[in-house]
């Protein structure tokens, strides 16, 4: 048995409303950032903040649950795995994306989904390869 762990948790708020689209036998696939923010106080009591930016994908039903609940602003929390793919640019260069690949989702306020749909965590299942897209964002 593997001792190789590979698990992320989000909270965060998603920068934009979800990406959807469709695979030629009909699975939807869903992709999202979240904006993750931190604050402190640093030596001179002066307040900082900083924003991680996560890449996020998502396939079949909860992709699905994605693209209809959630919109620009909600505030959702994520597990997943971290993936990386490689893929090429438009000039051949090889470029490299880390993302999240989703497998629960909880939405956290009423901006998130409608109140009639349930926000426990939802599954899907994970494909093997990625997906064609014009990478980075």
């Amino acid at each position: 048995m593997s001792k190789d762990l590979n698990l992320c948790q989000f909270i965060g708020r998603l920068g934009k409303d979800v990406d959807m689209r469709y695979t030629a036998d009909g699975k939807a696939i869903a992709n999202l950032t979240i904006a993750c923010g931190e604050s402190w106080k640093d030596k001179q009591g002066n307040k900082q903040e900083k924003t991680e930016w996560v890449r996020i994908s998502a396939f079949g039903k909860l992709a699905e649950i994605m693209g209809q609940y959630l919109k620009k602003g909600a505030q959702v929390y994520i597990s997943g795995r971290m993936q990386t793919r490689k893929w090429q640019d438009k000039d051949g260069q090889d470029r490299y994306t880390t993302e999240i690949i989703a497998d629960q989702l909880q939405m956290l306020d009423s901006r998130g989904g409608a109140s009639s749909e349930p926000s426990d965590a939802h599954s899907a299942p994970m494909p093997d390869d990625g997906f064609d897209d014009d990478i980075p964002f």
